[in-house]
């Protein structure tokens, strides 16, 4: 089978995107489990724009990698400036990378219009530039800049400019669709133009997404006859981001007959997606292709009894074959084998229960006529199935609870940096026992309490991590009597749960989704 070259940019087009801020420590981290993933080429970004990014070559060069190699970024030399005397080449040869990537213009009216000298000039800025990187011992890579568009507007013109760039010695010539807005017959026909131009050369793709495209439109660049596909680790960059690296492989490996990463190391890719993402503080979207939750999630009754027979009719792949896995879901669309299916996930065998199955399932209809989704609230499901099988036991039981905000500072009217207050009075037992907590918020005053009152029998508690709590109003136009959803997301060292509360009292709902919560975390350890 074929190789596809995979070149990975998220250490600078991903940190572009609205949110994501890396350290010097995350952009190690990074290019650790990317190396681990088999990616050949990592850009690192500018070697001398930042004391970062200074910083990152100077330490990326000491880590014992097993497979990728790094790239420095650049542009061509200045107009005007010959290539041996331009600092940012220098740069280039002065960071230690074995890999110059180097972006330079190939749209005549950017060159005329942005940059502002002749058509010729810049002719001569990529070839020099990239002949003076070749002279220095680096492999090079150009990257043709709105190579799409200018080839659209001047064809001849952007023939020229990637022509000067592979006649210089560029080892990879990467044409960039820049602005998204190319369609996928578009982007083959210029790139199997570009192949016929330059026989011989190794060309590469650089896409971006504005038009919903940068991964087909990468997928139509291999089949014109590119062999290095460039993207980010979940499509994260500028505006709606670059082409997603990861799917552009799983799509390459299982439906193309490409190697990329090869298929052991594709079996990393949900949790590559989910690292990186939690690297940059930011959430693996759920529909993600191959790598979000809803992937291989099944919601509907018809569909998830089929699953089992027929799972092709459902799932264009084999989950494990990208390390993410089928979710049965339960919901008001669910059948029995939906719902069986989902309590075996939670190791429950319902199979011994034929008579409850119904019940159970009427009962979860009706609760989600009320406000409830167990979609995401596993522990509050399991809960439910045990309550309903007679196998459930309570770790603990509410006497009463009660929260205070009080607002110390004066600002008028307005509160400020107001404080929570819980105390809640609860049964281990035979015991009784009181206890006060206090937070941020209320959510935080009731768990500082909860655990203040349990620890001491299951000490087990001060693992369980609160991580996230949503709050959605599901009937706004009632007013202050509207019904409430709480989803509280809790972790421990084995794994990640969600609970959840309904009520028209927010701290009610709170409280419910977090005795869930605690007592799910308890079951999962055999308590």
């Amino acid at each position: 089978m074929d190789r596809i070259l995979t070149y990975d940019s998220t250490l600078r087009d991903g940190e572009q995107s609205e949110g994501i801020t890396l350290s010097l420590e995350d952009k190690l981290r990074i290019v650790e489990r990317l190396d681990a993933f088999g990616i050949d080429f990592i850009e690192g970004g500018f070697p001398a724009s930042n004391p970062k990014d200074i910083a990152f070559f100077q330490q990326v060069r000491e880590m014992p990698l097993s497979h990728a190699r790094i790239a420095a970024f650049g542009s061509t030399c200045k107009k005007g400036v010959a290539a041996e005397e331009d600092q940012g080449l220098a740069d280039l040869v002065a960071s230690g990378a074995s890999i110059a990537t180097i972006v330079g213009k190939t749209w005549d009216a950017q060159v005329t219009r942005a940059l502002l000298t002749t058509l010729e000039e810049n002719l001569r800025m990529v070839a020099d530039s990239v002949a003076f990187l070749k002279a220095q011992g680096l492999e090079v890579v150009f990257d043709a800049e709105h190579f799409f568009d200018g080839y659209k507007a001047n064809p001849d013109y952007a023939l020229a400019c990637v022509r000067a760039a592979s006649e210089a010695g560029a080892d990879s010539i990467d044409l960039c669709e820049t602005n998204g807005g190319a369609l996928p017959h578009e982007v083959e026909a210029i790139v199997r133009a570009v192949a016929e131009a330059l026989p011989g050369q190794q060309l590469g793709i650089h896409c971006h997404n504005d038009s919903g495209c940068a991964v087909a439109n990468t997928l139509a660049a291999v089949r014109a006859g590119a062999t290095q596909v460039q993207g980010t680790v979940n499509g994260f960059g500028e505006r709606v981001g670059n082409t997603d690296l990861l799917t552009t492989i799983a799509d390459l490996e299982l439906k193309m007959g490409y190697v990329t990463v090869g298929p052991d190391n594709l079996r990393q890719l949900t949790s590559v997606s989910q690292f990186v993402a939690e690297t940059c503080n930011m959430a693996v979207p759920t529909h993600h292709p191959y790598t979000g939750a809803s992937a291989f999630a099944h919601k509907g009754g018809l569909h998830a009894s089929a699953l089992a027979r027929f799972p092709e009719a459902y799932e264009h792949t084999r989950p494990e074959y990208v390390g993410n896995a089928t979710r049965m879901l339960v919901s008001e669309l669910a059948g029995k084998a939906s719902l069986v299916a989902k309590a075996a996930s939670l190791g429950i065998d319902l199979g011994n229960y034929p008579d409850q199955t119904q019940a159970i399932l009427d009962d979860i209809k009706a609760r989600e006529a009320q406000g409830y989704s167990y979609e995401v609230a596993d522990g509050s499901l399991a809960v439910l199935l045990q309550w309903h099988l007679g196998t459930y036991r309570p770790h603990f039981t509410l006497e009463s609870f009660r929260v205070i905000v009080d607002d110390h500072e004066d600002t008028g009217a307005r509160a400020k940096d107001a404080m929570s207050e819980a105390t809640i009075k609860i049964h281990v037992g035979d015991e009784r026992f009181v206890a006060t907590g206090e937070g941020t918020g209320p959510v935080g005053a009731l768990d500082n309490a909860l655990r203040l009152a349990i620890t001491q029998f299951f000490p087990e508690v001060a693992g369980m991590e609160l991580v996230d709590y949503k709050v959605r109003i599901l009937d706004e136009n009632v007013g202050t009597g509207a019904i409430t959803r709480v989803v509280i997301t809790t972790r421990d060292a084995e794994g990640t749960w969600g609970t959840i509360g309904v009520s028209e009292n927010i701290i009610e709902a709170s409280w419910n989704a977090l005795v869930d919560s605690v007592e799910y975390g308890l079951i999962r350890m055999g308590k």
